[in-house]
């Protein structure tokens, strides 16, 4: 099996970073925590690609009356 490009590993290091983000939302929600992720900039390498840079809004959970 040939070794995997640049290109490839990057894709993958996007993919796990995606899912473990997934997953800790997942955990803040059911211990009642609201988030939001925000695209806060986008990054350019100047050669016409560009990602996305986000940032979480954490919202606690309302006390109850």
């Amino acid at each position: 099996m040939p070794a995997p490009t640049d290109e490839a590993r990057a894709i993958q290091r996007v993919a796990e970073a995606t899912h473990r983000l997934n997953e800790a939302v997942q955990r803040a929600v059911s211990a009642g925590i609201s988030v939001e992720v925000i695209r806060v900039s986008r990054f350019h390498d100047g050669a016409g690609n560009w990602g996305d840079q986000v940032v979480p809004t954490i919202r606690a959970k309302a006390e109850s009356a």
